[in-house]
């Protein structure tokens, strides 16, 4: 993860701040290899579309294939949150739709932005990982 990272830095991206790594079992298929899970907070002045673009390359870089959905895959950056705003367009919803029902994406995302709401519902970080499942949470393993 660090490496990704550092490719993200340049001119309009600053990595600000960096989760733990946490360990989750594959999905759809657990008894592949487990994903290593992980949140930055950056600030860009880079829209959130030309963000999303420069992720996209940055997987590409990693060596991502995008064959079919759900498939294992090296290397999968999202925008979780940019700065609050609610939109939905043909390449980008943001906040990420699926992020607040994720124990992968919360927990981390606690580690680097305690204090953050989502912007749909207003729940905050504790709220929402109280509505998850047991079973998710005890699948995330921190591990660094």
């Amino acid at each position: 993860m660090p490496k990704v990272l550092d490719a993200l830095e340049c001119d309009e991206i600053r990595v600000t701040a960096r989760s733990g790594l946490w360990r989750t079992p594959a999905w759809p298929d657990p008894s592949e290899p487990p994903y290593v899970n992980a949140v930055a907070r950056v600030e860009t002045t880079l829209t959130a579309e030309d963000l999303l673009a420069r992720l996209n390359a940055l997987e590409k870089v990693f060596g991502r294939e995008r064959a079919e959905r759900n498939r294992s895959r090296t290397l999968d950056l999202d925008i979780i949150d940019y700065d609050g705003v609610v939109q939905s367009t043909s390449s980008l919803t943001l906040p990420h739709p699926r992020a607040t029902r994720r124990a992968f994406v919360l927990l981390p995302l606690k580690d680097v932005a305690p204090e953050w709401r989502d912007p749909v519902s207003g729940a905050g970080l504790a709220e929402l990982i109280a509505t998850l499942p047991a079973e998710d949470i005890k699948a995330c393993e921190r591990i660094r």
